[in-house]
């Protein structure tokens, strides 16, 4: 009955160890309803508006989580 979520400050990684990075968030959506990076929503913790996208991507309120 609980979605879960992680919420991660990360950047683009361009390095040639991004497929290390790439793996580990790929693990994460496996056990996670939602995993947003920061690079990709284009906002970063702790922008206000990180939370609320969050919450809208959740279906969510805040007095619920």
């Amino acid at each position: 009955g609980f979605l879960t979520c992680v919420l991660a400050n990360t950047w683009v990684d361009d390095s040639s160890e991004r497929s290390l990075t790439a793996a580990l968030f790929q693990e994460l959506r496996l056990h996670f309803d939602l995993v947003l990076e920061s690079c990709r929503i284009g906002m970063r913790k702790p922008d206000p508006g990180i939370y609320s996208y969050a919450l809208e991507a959740l279906r969510a309120r805040p007095q619920e989580v």
